[in-house]
């Protein structure tokens, strides 16, 4: 299934991805951020289980920032996984 999230308090404005059956995570883009950062997230998540993405990414700051790209990727995941 494809979802979408707008993140908040970052500059990417959009995050979309796929959870297959299993909770392994797809073609994951984001829209704006830094552009080699999020390619390169992109890449190193393809295929691992979603829990495990989430609980890695969650809390990492960006600068001065209370969050990051991947803190908000961590809860377009989580949110994902309660619908």
């Amino acid at each position: 299934m494809t979802y979408q999230y707008r993140p908040k308090g970052v500059c990417s404005s959009q995050i979309t991805f796929d959870i297959d059956d299993e909770g392994r995570l797809h073609n994951l883009q984001f829209r704006g951020g830094c552009n080699g950062n999020t390619q390169g997230l992109s890449r190193l998540v393809e295929g691992m289980d979603a829990r495990e993405v989430c609980r890695r990414l969650r809390g990492v700051r960006c600068g001065m920032r209370t969050s990051s790209c991947p803190d908000q990727l961590s809860c377009a995941i989580e949110q994902a996984l309660q619908e």
